[in-house]
């Protein structure tokens, strides 16, 4: 199945969670925040939300400053 992820297309297996995603691409550690087609996706749905072919995906993190 095709994804954009953060603007980039990437396959990965039908079905796939976004739990599944996230750890494929090990950034377990840095993702903060996840969106779906402009949708947020809180973290405790991760595991159950299911992508779907040519879902956009975006997965942020949030970095400190000053």
């Amino acid at each position: 199945m095709n994804l954009i992820v953060n603007g980039e297309e990437k396959n990965f297996n039908e079905n796939s969670t976004l739990q599944e995603i996230i750890s494929i691409l090990k950034i377990e550690d840095k993702v903060m925040a996840a969106a779906v087609n402009m949708e947020i996706v809180k973290k405790d749905e991760w595991n159950s939300f299911v992508l779907n072919e040519n879902d956009k995906l975006e997965l942020l993190q949030f970095v400190g400053g000053g």
